[in-house]
């Protein structure tokens, strides 16, 4: 729902938005006032300006709230984290934190923070800072909403001095060396009142410790962040790192041909056509890497809290596992992978991507829902949903099966794929509407739906899409947001999710990972159909090298890092050091109005909602 993602990060946060959906629906704006930037805050004419063209708007620049993979990134970008992950193979890394180590009994783990980094204020960054970031999540419900399931087993957090980080564990916990949370500066976040509601997205510049500090912004425009020449491991090549928000991924290509962006990246990612209409083009490359998304069905379940309560309007046939295994063995992945991505994409398994080997899991061949039109229609007939004269799939009330799938406007794979589903499902005697909307979130949230197109950015520790099907990760209430993807909540999965949590000894804990997902796959409610390749192209004639990850074949935006805007060096630099065989990104300066122009129709915007961009 996301990052896509996304659920990334990711998390792989998607890489979709859970937060405050009504706060960010922006007023109707023309072209040239959505995307002008402020007079006040052009770069000047020296200045190195990367531009991003991305087509998926943020739903919260707070740390605490952010999931979408364009938010989560750039908080990446704004505040450390307490270790990061190596660009080459993903291995932990120092970040704010230089060295870490647990009890005999793995109980406790002590962490010692950087003496050399400071707030872009120019504060010293303390144990303290990270110490009550925790806290904070521990104690507020509402600042637990994007990561909470990082610090659900945190027993006790404190500082005993300001370069010692200790953390008392409930019960050992697979992930100290990958929590995935923005630490933030105490004497600016303690004047916050409602972390349910603060957006982090109205006092410039916002105080951070990053390689980059955000200093302007503006809904379904732009993002715009400088350099932090103070950053602890050595400023930004690049001045300036604007993300614009384009809706319409027609209108970004072309501005890229023009020079107006750097990169058209993001997700969903470019098109086939698109990228073969930028093979050869002069100073332009595209690069083509396995990604680090799934791409997915998924069912509605009964939306219910956590208190017990069920709400929400989803299809009751969609309860019986027979009707959904029905669904997904009528899915022929292959012919999506062919014919919707064109090649640019590996046909769709378990939950987590190939590229995460250590994870990687696929069904066995008796346990697969390979593609199966006639065994299929045996289960719906099983199930009592058998045809009518008309050829049409009826339940015991006479009713026929018709179901409404959230699709995200702004995506033509959801819109490709949805009329191969029509057809396929047609045969069955199922009838399918497609609910294309700027905005899923609304909806989704509120359980107003019977399927909806999924996805979600893995991070090498798998750890947090895992946490998004618990029964913990459920609203407390129906008028609570939460983690939670799509309302699953299986027991046997929560135990299989804990006990891997619990692990660590890498082999038994990948085991455990394996289990979890075949239990997922077999409850039926997640159907993975494709892992789309990372489809990005940016311009070669204006920076000298930039770092993708991984760095032998991987993507230049979303990573589970900093290190592609961090690495970029401007082609007129005269510093080629530090990057990869990526080149490519533009360096320019930002015009104060744009107009966006897609097959000759000026485009206004409308905010994006996707649920395929968690980080």
């Amino acid at each position: 729902m996301s990052t896509q993602d996304q659920h990334g990060r990711g998390r792989s946060r998607p890489d979709r938005p859970r937060h405050r959906s009504a706060r960010l629906v922006a007023a109707a704006l023309t072209v040239s006032a959505a995307l002008a930037l402020p007079q006040q805050a052009e770069a000047k004419e020296s200045d190195a300006v990367l531009t991003v063209a991305v087509a998926q708007s943020v739903d919260s620049l707070s740390p605490f709230l952010a999931t979408r993979l364009v938010s989560t990134s750039i908080n990446r970008l704004m505040y450390e984290y307490l270790t990061d992950y190596d660009a080459g193979d993903a291995h932990p890394v120092p970040g704010l934190a230089t060295r870490w180590k647990p009890s005999a009994d793995k109980l406790t783990w002590t962490y010692t923070i950087r003496s050399d980094a400071t707030w872009s204020d120019g504060r010293k960054v303390t144990a303290e800072d990270a110490a009550w970031t925790f806290n904070k999540m521990m104690t507020d419900d509402k600042a637990a909403t994007a990561n909470g399931s990082f610090v659900a087993n945190f027993r006790k957090v404190t500082a005993p001095d300001a370069t010692t980080l200790v953390i008392e564990l409930k019960k050992p916990q697979a992930t100290m060396t990958a929590l995935d949370v923005p630490i933030v500066p105490e004497h600016v976040w303690e004047k916050v009142g409602d972390f349910g509601t603060f957006n982090n997205d109205k006092s410039f510049p916002v105080v951070g410790d990053g390689p980059f500090v955000l200093t302007g912004y503006k809904p379904d425009s732009y993002v715009r962040l400088k350099a932090n020449k103070n950053f602890w491991r050595g400023a930004p090549k690049f001045d300036e790192l604007v993300f614009r928000y384009y809706k319409d991924q027609d209108a970004a290509v072309a501005a890229l041909r023009k020079g107006e962006v750097s990169i058209v990246a993001g997700s969903p990612s470019l098109t086939p056509a698109q990228a073969a209409s930028l093979q050869g083009v002069k100073d332009i490359k595209v690069n083509d890497a396995p990604g680090r998304r799934f791409y997915a069905i998924a069912t509605n379940p009964g939306a219910r809290a956590r208190n017990g309560q069920k709400f929400g309007d989803g299809d009751p046939s969609l309860l019986d596992e027979r009707v959904r295994h029905a669904l997904f063995m009528a899915v022929d992945r292959r012919t999506l992978v062919d014919k919707v991505f064109q090649g640019h994409a590996v046909e769709g398994q378990g939950y987590i991507p190939p590229r995460f080997s250590t994870y990687f899991w696929k069904p066995s061949a008796t346990q697969e829902l390979a593609y199966d039109p006639a065994k299929a229609a045996r289960l719906l007939d099983q199930a009592g949903y058998r045809e009518n004269a008309d050829g049409k799939r009826v339940g015991k009330d006479g009713k026929p099966l018709t179901y409404r799938m959230l699709c995200h406007a702004t995506d033509p794979n959801d819109k490709a794929v949805g009329q191969y589903l029509k057809e396929w499902w047609g045969k069955l005697g199922i009838g399918l509407t497609l609910d294309c909307l700027d905005n899923v979130t609304d909806p989704w949230l509120a359980g107003r739906y019977d399927l909806a197109f999924d996805g979600w950015s893995v991070n090498p520790d798998p750890d947090f899409v895992l946490s998004i099907h618990t029964c913990a990760a459920l609203p407390a209430t129906p008028k609570d947001t939460a983690a939670t993807d799509n309302f699953i909540c299986d027991r046997t999965y929560d135990d299989l999710y804990a006990r891997q949590l619990a692990e660590y000894d890498p082999v038994e804990r990948a085991a455990l990972v394996k289990q979890a997902e075949s239990r997922l796959y077999d409850l039926g409610y997640m159907n993975v159909m494709a892992y789309p390749n990372a489809v990005e192209a940016y311009r070669t004639d204006q920076i000298a090298s930039i770092t993708t990850m991984p760095r032998k074949a991987g993507n230049i935006y979303g990573q589970d890092g900093y290190w592609s805007w961090w690495s970029a060096v401007p082609a007129d630099s005269g510093d080629s050091s530090g990057g990869s065989s990526s080149t490519g990104v533009v360096v320019g300066i930002v015009a104060g109005v744009v107009v966006l122009v897609g097959a000759g129709v000026v485009l206004g915007l409308r905010r994006r909602a996707t649920a395929e961009d968690r980080e």
